[in-house]
């Protein structure tokens, strides 16, 4: 999923002029250029350091350190532990995997959103591992085996056929209390990139007892 599939990025509602009068005493007029692909937000994954009122200090998993400033609309989105049986057919789901030999993906995890709840459709790169990509669709079908299931996952543009093995984590999101942000909670946050050095975002993922966000 990309961080706009997770809801965890910024959302920004930008002004816009409707000129109608222009259009008529310029018909000729070139039209615009195309408005520049909004930026892309920095995934971020590590352990809470601290949280000092709407700052959140991150050691990230390469050995820094992260500091990013929370909206003061933010909210926490837990991750729990679910059993394979919740993925099911008509299931929206997101999957970090890899391509196997054939073409077709390997799970390395996966993230059963809530009913009614679709974000970040498609198959694309993703940075969990190098080579892995994101797949976030609909599952129109399972086969169950004794050594997990296989799904095929579809999204606007195509499908995706994934084998999910029987022991990679599988979570469910929800909503999440802001104490579960204590030291040593992993988190898993997509920020925006400020010009101070600094990250801004709206939503932290992390789980309770232990789970870490496995995407």
């Amino acid at each position: 999923m990309r961080m706009t599939l997770l809801a965890a990025t910024l959302t920004v509602a930008l002004p816009f002029i409707s000129a109608p009068a222009l259009a008529q005493t310029a018909p000729a007029a070139a039209p615009a250029p195309a408005p520049a692909p909004a930026p892309r937000p920095t995934l971020i994954r590590g352990k809470v350091t601290s949280l000092d009122g709407n700052v959140l200090t991150v050691a990230t998993r390469e050995g820094g350190v992260a500091v990013v400033k929370l909206t003061p609309d933010w909210s926490v989105t837990e991750v729990k532990p679910v059993s394979p049986d919740a993925i099911q057919k008509g299931s929206f789901i997101g999957t970090t995997e890899v391509d196997k030999p054939d073409g077709t993906g390997m799970s390395l995890e996966v993230h059963v959103f809530p009913p009614g709840m679709k974000m970040g459709e498609g198959h694309y790169p993703w940075d969990l591992k190098p080579g892995s990509n994101m797949t976030n669709g609909t599952i129109d079908n399972v086969v169950a085996g004794v050594s997990g299931r296989t799904v095929d996952v579809s999204y606007p543009g195509g499908v995706r056929h994934v084998e999910i093995p029987a022991n990679i984590p599988i979570v469910q999101f929800g909503l999440g209390d802001k104490a579960l942000l204590k030291p040593g909670a992993g988190v898993f946050i997509g920020a925006m990139k400020m010009a101070d050095g600094t990250f801004m975002t709206n939503r932290v993922t992390t789980g309770a007892n232990g789970v870490n966000p496995p995407m």
